[in-house]
């Protein structure tokens, strides 16, 4: 198991309910097809669970 992940934004969170806007945002998700590498542990992976529908998850 990697110890990074790559989270990739595909879908626009302007229609998403706001709750799930915001965890876009604290991801560090800014604009469409950015890509940021985050920890894979369980906190990360609850709020990628979240958002799973707005978000691209690759093995770093």
């Amino acid at each position: 198991m990697a110890d990074t992940i790559k989270v990739t934004l595909v879908k626009s969170p302007i229609g998403a309910i706001p709750k799930h806007r915001k965890t876009v945002a604290a991801l560090g998700l800014t604009k469409m097809h950015r890509t940021v590498e985050l920890p894979n542990n369980e906190a990360t992976k609850g709020m990628i669970a979240q958002v799973s529908y707005l978000v691209k998850v690759e093995e770093a």
